[in-house]
């Protein structure tokens, strides 16, 4: 078994495969410092909960966009797990492109995800990630990484609103039954989630209108992706493991023999 591992700014997404299939997934919060004693803890409870014995575990490859974790958990697989984990980064064997002119400034996650998007539901295609940002990346028919948009996440956008406005609540982030709000939270929720589905729309068309693909397919990933794929038909699918289907992806383009 490969476990996979997605560090993002918010959470530490873990995947256990067993060759293509996804058999545990699990979560870690980023924020706390913790130390390898720490990390190996908490990696080997969370796979036992999932019925997996940490010595199943034959290899790693950690995606990661908060390098000041990475000494930790590495030191973690190492001293723990008696691996050595992959780390995506420049260089290493994607099977995509990056033609941009700067490709070390792209983050390994939207690296992965292209990877997934690309491979799974071939190109062109934009793939989205509703993560801490929400990114958009264009990957084209040949398997190139065009580029890509960045915007302020769901959640801090919310965040700024309650901790920026004196007199504005923290919510639940939902759709509201009417766009039009009645009352404070519903106005907030309306505002949230609408405005990330106009925001969609609008960079798809846009897109899709500047790059002349109007074939070009839209994916989605991230956990409140799916309250705004269930709001529009511009997207073709949702999927919530994207980003560790790809990081497995690259995972197998390295080759590397299992001890």
């Amino acid at each position: 078994m490969i476990l996979a591992i997605d560090v993002g700014n918010t959470n530490i997404t873990c995947g256990v495969f067993e060759k293509d299939e996804i058999v545990a997934s699990f979560r870690i919060t980023t924020k706390m410092p913790r130390t390898s004693d720490e990390y190996a803890m908490n990696l080997k409870t969370l796979l036992e909960t999932n019925h997996i014995n940490a010595g199943d575990i034959k290899d790693a490859i950690i995606c990661s966009v908060v390098p000041n974790v990475m000494h930790s958990l590495e030191g973690a697989l190492i001293k723990y797990f008696h691996i050595t984990p992959i780390i995506v980064e420049a260089g290493i064997r994607t099977g995509i492109r990056i033609v941009t002119p700067n490709p070390q400034q792209i983050g390994a996650d939207r690296i992965v995800d292209a990877v997934a998007a690309y491979e799974l539901y071939g190109g062109p295609v934009l793939v989205i990630d509703y993560g801490t940002a929400t990114t958009y990346d264009l990957v084209d028919e040949s398997g190139s990484f065009l580029g890509g948009i960045t915007a302020p996440g769901i959640r801090i956008s919310a965040k700024a609103l309650w901790e920026d406005a004196a007199k504005l609540p923290e919510i639940e982030i939902k759709k509201p039954e009417m766009i039009l709000g009645k009352d404070t939270i519903t106005s907030m929720q309306s505002g949230l989630v609408y405005g990330q589905i106009g925001q969609l729309e609008y960079i798809i068309k846009k897109v899709k209108e500047e790059m002349n693909l109007e074939n070009m397919k839209v994916v989605v990933t991230g956990g409140l992706g799916r309250i705004i794929s269930n709001e529009t038909d511009m997207i073709d699918a949702y999927d919530p493991t994207l980003t560790l289907k790809g990081i497995n992806l690259v995972y197998k383009k390295q080759n590397r023999k299992i001890k």
